[in-house]
């Protein structure tokens, strides 16, 4: 017997895609990611952003094209979300013999595509 397979979390209409461990602060990403919210797909891809977030918006743009059958010329980008991953601490060397420290954030980043009505494109 295997356990009940998990009810979908987003919508009919919606696909996700996560892009986890990226090595940059999640203050700099949501700047990039709010560039991109809210635009249609096609025009977000076309924008100037980073790899790693044009990479997760071609894997959600593909999620809902393949695995939920939306049409892509309708797709919206509904969601992208920043979160905080984990974060390395090293130090640096300083004179008479003290340290400094450096820390190196990493972040998660949540892309959401939503498929327009038909009524909402006129």
């Amino acid at each position: 017997m295997s356990k009940q397979a998990t009810p979908r979390r987003e919508a009919d209409n919606e696909a996700k895609a996560v892009l986890r461990t990226i090595r940059v602060s999640p203050r700099k990403l949501d700047l990039v990611a709010a560039t991109i919210r809210g635009k249609k797909a096609a025009s977000a891809v076309n924008e100037r952003i980073a790899q790693d977030v044009r990479k997760a918006l071609n894997s959600a743009i593909a999620n809902a094209e393949n695995n939920h059958n939306l049409d892509v010329d309708r797709l919206i980008v509904a969601e992208a979300s920043v979160g905080k991953g984990l974060v390395m601490k090293r130090f640096q060397t300083r004179g008479r013999g003290r340290a400094a420290g450096i820390i190196k954030p990493f972040s998660h980043l949540t892309i959401v595509v939503r498929e327009r009505a038909e009524t909402e494109d006129k």
